[in-house]
């Protein structure tokens, strides 16, 4: 229960940060931003938590051994 709670805030938090992030780049801080936004972060969540959930252990394991931890 850890791991997914974990794994849904911390992907609840980076998809808004870059999604916002590319809306911006995109489209810019205009009126319609926070629409578009939107649209981008309910898109980008669902991938963003399967990604987080399934690459966490990957990824540890791969740093552990870059930094030769056992």
């Amino acid at each position: 229960m850890n791991k997914l709670l974990f794994t849904a805030l911390f992907s609840l938090c980076l998809s808004a940060l870059v999604s916002g992030w590319v809306t911006y780049i995109n489209l810019g801080a205009g009126p319609s931003f926070v629409k578009h936004w939107g649209l981008a972060y309910v898109n980008a969540w669902p991938m963003a938590f399967l990604a987080a959930y399934l690459l966490t252990a990957p990824v540890k394991a791969l740093t552990n051994k870059l930094l030769k931890v056992s």
